[in-house]
């Protein structure tokens, strides 16, 4: 309890600091009066730019960040997560597939569909080629495939699409960003997300049984299959609503569970939880770094956490190699 605590007033902290920071010239004032209700140009900045963009990184990373725990609840390997695994490039793929053939416009429902459908096909197919309790090499060989391959039709995608300018604002969405998000964005996504985390914190103590193997956690009466199964739905519905918010985000469902988990003595079911919120914020923090770079044009999101999150994931890496010898 006290380690959610903690998580969730640093998550008050950056989500309040966000609302204070952005490239228009508002003063501390200004932009006080305009989160407590003063009409005016300083409200439209704080209440229609800078709060829908914070939250809608804090609730991406809260997804991402559940999702990766939950995966590595079930697949028993602190290097699963949405990301890594191609969970996240087959929601884009999804997306791009719904934007491109006509069968969604961008930013409508259609796409958030279509992004969850993307993200499920991932997890089954991993599920399906690595299976439950496979080596750590054998589940990343697995990933880097799907990744790949999901990469790969992403590319002929982008490369058959008529229109340029389509084309290009596709491209920026596909490098991850939650600027310019709206409330609607935020709102389509929020029941996916509300779904997905339900279903996953509701097989938390059948994660915390598989950890014991197959036959214990059968004895103890958790359903391995049904484990897995609501893994598999969670999962999707909360890496395909974040995608379709963001576009691709990387690593920080990876990290999150692997940092929490000393914390909670490495309990399946206890680190859901605090990733949540250590995920989230860790996201609102990033998006708050990337507006404040020296940059002439505004580093994406995906980069940003890209160039922390790859440096994580080698230390993780070459950890468990050292343990593993």
């Amino acid at each position: 309890m006290r380690l959610v605590a903690i998580l969730s007033f640093a998550c008050a902290l950056l989500v309040m600091a966000s609302a204070f920071i952005g490239t228009a010239p508002l003063t501390f004032g200004e932009t006080f009066a305009g989160l407590f209700g003063e009409p005016g140009v300083a409200r439209t900045i704080v209440w229609e730019i800078r709060l829908p963009r914070t939250f809608a990184a804090l609730g991406v990373g809260a997804a991402l960040g559940l999702a990766g725990a939950g995966m590595q609840g079930l697949l028993q390997n602190p290097l699963a997560g949405p990301g890594v695994l191609g969970v996240s490039a087959f929601a884009a793929l999804g997306a791009v597939i719904a934007i491109y053939f006509g069968a969604a416009a961008a930013g409508s429902a259609g796409v958030f569909v279509a992004a969850i459908l993307g993200a499920l096909v991932a997890v089954s197919l991993l599920l399906f080629a690595a299976g439950r309790g496979a080596r750590t090499v054998t589940l990343l060989l697995v990933g880097i495939g799907l990744s790949s391959f999901a990469g790969a039709l992403t590319s002929l995608a982008l490369n058959l699409a008529p229109n340029p300018y389509s084309l290009a604002d596709l491209i920026n969405w596909l490098l991850g960003s939650v600027a310019n998000r709206s409330w609607l964005d935020v709102g389509l996504a929020v029941p996916a997300w509300v779904i997905g985390a339900g279903v996953i914190l509701w097989a938390g103590p059948g994660l915390r049984a598989l950890a014991l193997g197959d036959e214990t956690a059968a004895s103890l009466g958790a359903d391995p299959a049904r484990m897995r199964l609501l893994v598999i739905v969670g999962t999707s519905l909360l890496a395909g609503a974040s995608v379709a918010v963001a576009g691709t985000i990387g690593f920080v469902g990876l990290v999150a569970p692997h940092l929490v988990r000393p914390l909670v003595n490495h309990d399946p079911q206890r680190v859901l939880g605090p990733s949540v919120l250590l995920a989230g914020g860790l996201l609102v923090l990033a998006d708050i770094l990337v507006r404040l770079s020296p940059f002439d044009q505004e580093l994406k999101l995906g980069v940003a956490a890209a160039l922390f999150g790859a440096p994580v994931f080698i230390w993780i890496a070459a950890r468990l190699g050292q343990v593993s010898r």
